[in-house]
């Protein structure tokens, strides 16, 4: 039986923070990330919010962020 990978729930607005931060705009970061333009403007707005682990990994080492930096907090 397959087992799916788990997913990472993400802070659309720190993950914002830090590509305007950076002054990287979302076209460059997706290329830089190995994701689509939209799929980063949705996980920015809040629209999704789950990411499969080497979308996450490739996300943020774009951003040069902490292992755990672009999650969202359990509140």
């Amino acid at each position: 039986m397959h087992q799916r990978s788990p997913l990472f729930t993400v802070d659309g607005d720190v993950i914002r923070e830090l590509r305007m931060t950076a002054g990287v705009d979302t076209s460059d970061l997706a290329e830089r990330a190995g994701i689509s333009r939209r799929y980063l403007s949705h996980l920015e707005n809040g629209t999704r919010s789950r990411m499969r682990p080497a979308a996450y990994a490739r996300l943020r080492q774009a951003l040069g962020a902490a292992e755990n930096e672009l999650l969202a907090s359990k509140e």
